[in-house]
């Protein structure tokens, strides 16, 4: 891969991470705002139901931005864009479309098409 294509995915990573963070400090701060004190029930449960979405989409985020600090450890060692499983070169496009990923499309694909026959 190309000095100029490596930097190019290394900036994109940073940004994800920069509004990712950024996302779970709003996060933090809005859970620390006293909670409104709601007679009705319905109205109690629509707001934690909403906290309760909005924290396992955090989470989610705080795995991707792991995955993301991994990325940048991989361009750091020279191991970004190369497959963990074959050892070939992941594809630009596939890098573009998901910048974490480890695997090219082949290895992947048979990997969900095994979970997918052995039911996982």
């Amino acid at each position: 891969m190309k000095q100029k294509d490596i930097e190019y995915f290394k900036g994109i990573l940073t940004r994800q991470m920069e509004d990712l963070l950024n996302k779970a400090d709003d996060t933090v701060t809005g859970m620390n705002v006293p909670k409104d004190n709601f007679p009705d029930p319905t109205d109690r449960a629509s707001l934690e139901s909403d906290r309760n979405f909005l924290l396992r989409i955090r989470d989610r985020e705080s795995k991707l931005i792991k995955k993301i600090k991994k990325a940048v450890e991989r361009i750091e060692n020279n191991a970004f864009g190369i497959c963990e499983k074959c050892g070939e070169d992941i594809s630009i496009e596939r890098l573009n479309a998901r910048p974490v990923t480890t695997q090219c499309i082949d290895c992947k694909t048979k990997e969900e098409a095994l979970e997918k026959a052995l039911g996982l």
